[in-house]
Parts: structure tokens; C-alpha cells; sequence
């Protein structure tokens, strides 16, 4: 064996594998039981040195003339145990799946051990030490703790990904498929694929839908898109860069409409409405929050990171599927013009051939083009929606309203108003869930009328459907149809008056109990105008979380108990208070303690709060769906029975129907909607209403949509204001 002289550049190394040295040390310590917490500012400025350092010993072995095999090795080699010892402390943040980016190296030389092919001499490229400097930085950014979970995850899964490229390309060239060799069949495989794809892209906005709630393809709206016929036309017409231009900025439309085409899929599938092209990205991060607070932060981030990916691939792969067709036409123009030229002139003409009585398929269509107009449409509709959406606000007849008289018919009577998490008439009305809710709503009607209780109930129309909680809770508070996020960022920076508002002005104090909110959320101060929010962060709770839920019903309803409706002389209480354990995905559910053993939730600790995968049939879903709801409903009514307060006036509503995984197709918008109340009094007030008796609405109660009841509630219980006295008369001239 040759001995190995070190140049200067091996001695740089050398300081960089002693600087990785030290990381391994500061974070295999914690891990092993070892001393206290890994100190990450530690690891990340000594990291980050020898980040820096790895540019620096390539730069000194190129000027001394001192470049060896051996230095190669060991500066690689550096470089791979480095990423590995800092991919170990962001596993233990965000799953073993981080793991991966360490060990990637290693799983490379064991395939080259196994495959003597994968061994064969590589032609360096610049974009692969790109890619394995993204590594570090992605980790040393992670590891800081400086940055949330969700985008951390992100962050790394998009490394990861870049890595798997750049490692799958190497693979590629070392077995020998380099780019310049000629594969007849390959290229007209590749062909046919372009072929299929830009047909697929192009079609898919008008054939592809949803139906009796699943997703569906017409065939019937498949023809032959007239957009394609145009475009081999161009490209065989138009010099070859201009025909590239136009196959690429036709692929980038066909591609952004064919994601936009299945985003309009799954909001009807989820959320039962169409997407909203300019309000409802804030779903897809309220949705990946969901999922981070039921699987963990790893798996919402490499799901959004996955998912944008697959849609930046989507996109990539129409625009290369255009520009392959767009060269093959290109390149047998003189052939293929008078055939396309035909083609499309005959196309154009006919429009469509019959094929049937009755029936007709259209052999032409213009499925993008019809695309383009229908949304441009829906986008100036979206425009103009604020314009109208103001004008409404401002129709508002208790709008300056005076406050003499406001709300007088509940003065002295606190006011809860509860709403209950995916508490949908499917509830009411499934063959499989209603039994279940049917006896806990009639227990809970026998337990509430032992202690008093009397309750009138019916249904109302919610904006929003399986997601989307602060539209219902805007709704009903505002009295305007906030159906969408755009509706409800114009409605929460006005000053208009919701029923928390209205009861602040009257003099009651207000407060939201909100157990899901993890963030801050100045609008419950700055539009609803509350005195107190009791979120996650907030509310004292100490024990575990169950799934989506941070805290149970239970610990809700008793926090404020504890700390608002307390006995004794005080000023009259109004909330709204948001029971979250029958949110999706309605697993793990809490079990009832005795309410003087609640404390501070750590009671709870002895509970099971493992998830269970509830999601993988309907039958399942449904199951842990009323399991959770019955969960709900009945601590809601046992809470109430321990309430000492007769002059407790509480409105029980649901905010939407649960996903379509448990209501099924076309279910609707309706939810239950209570008034409970000890006082005769109050009930009488809601003759009018029409209203049946009981805690139950029966399935012929009336209807009607949610922005109502706040003017019901305020025109019931308000005094009209006072006539101005007539002028005085003067003396008679």
C-alpha cells in the first residue's frame, strides 16, 4: 500500500472531519442519556464552519497543484458524515424518514458493491455538488429550531427529493443510458406517450368531474381537442423556435388547467362547493395544520412538499409532452402538412358526428379554450364579489343602531353559544349513525328535563361543508354568508356587528373559548370584540392531546365554568365556546371524569390517546364518527346538568356536515340547531319561531340559512328603540 502524503487542502479537511467529530459528540450525547439537551446553537454555528470550510479545501488543492484521489475521497466522505450526524438530530425532531438523507451515501456504496456497472468511472456535474450542499444547509436550517415543524418537514422533504434525483441520474449514466444513443422503439414509445398525455391534458377539464360523489371521466366529453390539432399545425407551419415558444406556453396552460382541474375535483369531493381560484388557498394550509396536528409535523410537511412536487411534475411533464410532439410534427412538416392542414379544416367544419338516437358525440371539441373562458368568467365574478359582499355589510339594518333597548329580553341570563364540531343532519337522518344519536339526544332530553331543561330545535343551512369551521362561526355571528376565505377576510376587517359585539354593547361580558387554536387570532378581539380567548395556549389545560383535539369537550365546558359563569354577584357572560372532539379524524376519543376531578386536564393522562386509523372505510368513519359526537353531545348535556345558573341561555349548533368519507353523496348543508334554556320565559320568546319542543329536531322542522339567526336572536330579545318626541310647536305667527 502507498503511504498517503496530505497536502494543505487535506489538512482543511482534516479540520472540517474534526469540526464533524464534535457535532457527532454534542448530538449522540442527549440521545444516549448523556448529558442534557443537544445544544443546536453549538451544532449549527460548528456546522455551518465546516459548510464553509468545504469550499475552501477544493479551492486550495486547485492552487497548489496537490488534487488527489485520496482528497477527493476524504473530502466526500466528510461531507457524507456531517449530513449524516445532523440528519440524526432532525430525525428525533420530524421521524425517521430524515434518516434517509444520511444514509443516501452510504445505500450508494452498497449498490456499487453489489453492481460492478455502478462503479464505472462519472463525469462530474455542477448541479450534484449543488444538490449536496442543499442537504447541509436544509439540516443546519432545520436543526436550528428556528423554523416551524410543517415548513421544516417541507424543507427537508424537497432535499430529499433533489437528493433521489440527483443520485437517480447518477445511477442512470453509470449503466449506460447516456444521452446521443439511438433507440428507435424508445423514441417511439416516447412519441406516443406525448401524444396521450397532451390528449389527456387537454380533454381533462370537460371530461373530468365528479358524480354521485366520487370522481368520474366522460368519455362522452373526450373528442378530439381542436387546441391539439392547432398545435401540431403551428408546429409545422412556424420556424422551430417559434414553434417551440408556443408548444411550451401551450403546455404551461394545459398543465395549470389540468392542476386547477383537480383541485375543482376535490373541493366538491371535501368541502361539496367549487375552488375558489383567488380565496381558498388558505385551505390547503389550513388542511396540511390538520394534518399536523393529528399525524405529526413530518407527515404534513412531506405530504404538502410531495404534493407540490407532484404538481410542478404534472405541469413539467404536459410541457414536455407538448414540446416532444410539437418537434416530432416539426420534423416530418413536409409530409404531415397537407394531412394536418386537412385535419383541422375538416374538424373545424364539421364540429361533431352523431352516433346515436338521441345521442350525440362530439368528434371536436375546444375543452381548454372553454376552460379559459368559464374561469375568466368565475374570475370576474370573484372580482366583482367584494363590491357586492360590501354592499350587503352596509345594507345592514343594526348598523348604528342605538343600544337602548339592545338584547334587554336576556338581561340578567348568560349566554353560551355552543358549537359542536361536524354535527351534520346526516347525523339525524344515516341509517347507521342515527340510532346511536337518537338515544343519546333522548337520554340527554331525559337527564336535562330532571334538572329543568327544556329545549326547541330546527335546522339551518351552513355555508361550508366538511371543513371550514370560521365561515359557519362567522356566519352566524355576522348575519352575512361568509361562504368563502375571501368573504371572510373582507367581513373580519370591518367593524360590523356580530351577536359577541351586540352582547358587549348591552353590557355582557364576552369571551370565545376556542381550544383548536394554536396561533394568534387578533380578530376575536379586533372584529368579534371579545374581553378574553381561551385557546390552546391559553386555557391552563395540562393534559394530553386526543388527536386533533389539544384539550376534551370536557375540560372546556369546565374551564369556563371555572372561570366565567362562577356563582355570585357579576357581570352577565356571553360566549361562544367551539367543542372540537368530533373533528375529523375522530380518533382518539376522550372518556367523562367525574367533573370535580377536571382540574387542570392532567386527570386525562391516564386516558388512551393513541390514534387509530378510522379513515380507511366508511364503515369505520362513520363508527368513530358518531362515537366522537355522542362523546360531545353528551358531555354538553351532563356539563349542563351540574350547572347551578337558571338563567343559563345556551344555543347548540353545529357548524357544517362531516367530510363525504361519513355523509356520502349530495348530502346537503343542514345542520341541528337548539335554544336551551331553564327559564320559561326565554323559550316563550321563540313562539314565533316556529320551533318544535325538543332536543331533537324532528325532520320536517323548519329551515332556513345560517346568517339568519343572528337577527332572529337580536329582533326577539331587543326592545324597538324609542321615537324621537315630535318637535315642539313654536308660537302660532
Amino acid at each position: 500500500m502507498r503511504p498517503v502524503h496530505l497536502g494543505p487542502a487535506d489538512l482543511v479537511t482534516g479540520v472540517r472531519a474534526l469540526l464533524t467529530l464534535v457535532v457527532a459528540v454534542l448530538v449522540a450525547g442527549p440521545l444516549l442519556g448523556v448529558g442534557a439537551a443537544t445544544p443546536r446553537t453549538a451544532v449549527v454555528v460548528l456546522g455551518t464552519l465546516a459548510l464553509l470550510l468545504d469550499g475552501v479545501d477544493g479551492a486550495v488543492a486547485r492552487r497548489t497543484g496537490t488534487v488527489t484521489p485520496f482528497g477527493a475521497r476524504f473530502d466526500m466522505e466528510t461531507d457524507a458524515a456531517l449530513v449524516l450526524v445532523l440528519s440524526v438530530l432532525a430525525a428525533s425532531d420530524l421521524g425517521l424518514w430524515v434518516l434517509l438523507i444520511g444514509l443516501a451515501r452510504y445505500l450508494l456504496l452498497v449498490a456499487q458493491r453489489l453492481v460492478a456497472r455502478l462503479r464505472s468511472p462519472l463525469r462530474p456535474r455542477y448541479w450534484r455538488k449543488v444538490v449536496a450542499v442543499a442537504q447541509g444547509v436544509a439540516l443546519l436550517v432545520t436543526v436550528s429550531g428556528r423554523v416551524d415543524p410543517v415548513l421544516s418537514a417541507a424543507l427537508l422533504a424537497a432535499a430529499l427529493a433533489a437528493l433521489g434525483v440527483s443520485f437517480g441520474t447518477e445511477a442512470v449514466e453509470r449503466l449506460g443510458w447516456r444521452p446521443g444513443v439511438r433507440r428507435p422503439w424508445l423514441g417511439a414509445l416516447g412519441s406516443g406517450a406525448a401524444v396521450v398525455v397532451v390528449w389527456a391534458a387537454l380533454v381533462a377539464p370537460a371530461a373530468l368531474g365528479v358524480a354521485g360523489g366520487r370522481v368520474a371521466w366522460s368519455w362522452g366529453a373526450a373528442g378530439l381537442p381542436v387546441e391539439g390539432l392547432l398545435l401540431v399545425l403551428l408546429a409545422v407551419l412556424l420556424p422551430w423556435r417559434a414553434g417551440r415558444a408556443v408548444a411550451a406556453g401551450a403546455g404551461l396552460v394545459a398543465g395549470s388547467l389540468l392542476v386547477l382541474t383537480a383541485l375543482d375535483v376535490a373541493f366538491p369531493l371535501v368541502l361539496d362547493r367549487p375552488f375558489d381560484l383567488l380565496g381558498d388557498w388558505g385551505y390547503l394550509v389550513s388542511a396540511v395544520g390538520v394534518l399536523a396536528a393529528s399525524e405529526g409535523a413530518g407527515a404534513a410537511g412531506a405530504l404538502l412538499t410531495g404534493a407540490a412536487l407532484a404538481l410542478l411534475g404534472v405541469v413539467a411533464l404536459v410541457v414536455g409532452a407538448a414540446l416532444r410532439l410539437a418537434r416530432d410534427a416539426h420534423r416530418v412538416r413536409r409530409g404531415a402538412t397537407p394531412f394536418v392542414v386537412g385535419l383541422t379544416s375538416i374538424a373545424l367544419v364539421s364540429g361533431g358526428v352523431a352516433t346515436g338516437p338521441g345521442r350525440s358525440w362530439r368528434m371536436v371539441t375546444a375543452p381548454t379554450a372553454t376552460a379559459v373562458a368559464d374561469r375568466s368568467e368565475a374570475l370576474l365574478s370573484a372580482l366583482g364579489d367584494p363590491a357586492r359582499f360590501g354592499r350587503a355589510l352596509a345594507a345592514d339594518p343594526w348598523e348604528g343602531r342605538p343600544t337602548t333597548g339592545l338584547l334587554a329580553g336576556l338581561e340578567g341570563h348568560d349566554v353560551v353559544v355552543v358549537f359542536v364540531e361536524s354535527y351534520g343532519r346526516i347525523a339525524l337522518q344515516d341509517s347507521t349513525i342515527e340510532p346511536e344519536i337518537d338515544r343519546e339526544l333522548a337520554g340527554g332530553t331525559s337527564q336535562l328535563a330532571a334538572s329543568g331543561w327544556s329545549a326547541r330545535s330546527a335546522y339551518l343551512t351552513s355555508p361550508t361543508f366538511g371543513g371550514g369551521s370560521w365561515l359557519a362561526h362567522s356566519t352566524l355571528e355576522s348575519g352575512a354568508w361568509v361562504d368563502s376565505q375571501r368573504r371572510y377576510d373582507q367581513l373580519t376587517r370591518t367593524g360590523h356587528l356580530t351577536l359577541a359585539s351586540a352582547f358587549h354593547r348591552a353590557g355582557w361580558r364576552t369571551v370565545i373559548a376556542s381550544p383548536a387554536t394554536t396561533r394568534d387570532w387578533p380578530e376575536a378581539r379586533s372584529f368579534y370584540g371579545v374581553d378574553a380567548l381561551y385557546d390552546a395556549r391559553t386555557s391552563g389545560y395540562a393534559g394530553p392531546t386526543f388527536g386533533y383535539a389539544p384539550a376534551p369537550d370536557q375540560y372546556t365546558l369546565a374551564h369556563l365554568s371555572r372561570t366565567e359563569l362562577t356563582p355570585g354577584p357579576r357581570t352577565p357572560v356571553m360566549a361562544e365556546v367551539d367543542l372540537v372532539t368530533s373533528h375529523h379524524p375522530w380518533s382518539p376519543v376522550p372518556q367523562l371524569v367525574p367533573w370535580a376531578d377536571v382540574g387542570d386536564g392532567s386527570v386525562f393522562a391516564t386516558q388512551d390517546t393513541s390514534t387509530h386509523d378510522v379513515l380507511t372505510d366508511p364503515a369505520s368513519a362513520r363508527r368513530a364518527y358518531a362515537d366522537s359526537l355522542r362523546y360531545s353531545l353528551r358531555t354538553l348535556t351532563s356539563w349542563l346538568g351540574t350547572v347551578v345558573d337558571d338563567g343559563l341561555v345556551v344555543v347548540l349548533v353545529g357548524d357544517h356536515q362531516p367530510h363525504h368519507l361519513v355523509s356520502g353523496p349530495d348530502p346537503g348543508r343542514d345542520v341541528p340547531v337548539s335554544v336551551l334554556a331553564r327559564d320559561p320565559a326565554a323559550l316563550r320568546a321563540l313562539d314565533g319561531w316556529g320551533w318544535p319542543h325538543a332536543l331533537r329536531p324532528p325532520d320536517d322542522a323548519p329551515v332556513e340559512r345560517m346568517d339568519a339567526l343572528r337577527d332572529r336572536i337580536l329582533r326577539t330579545f331587543s326592545q324597538p328603540p324609542a321615537a324621537p318626541p315630535p318637535p315642539a310647536s313654536g308660537p302660532a305667527r
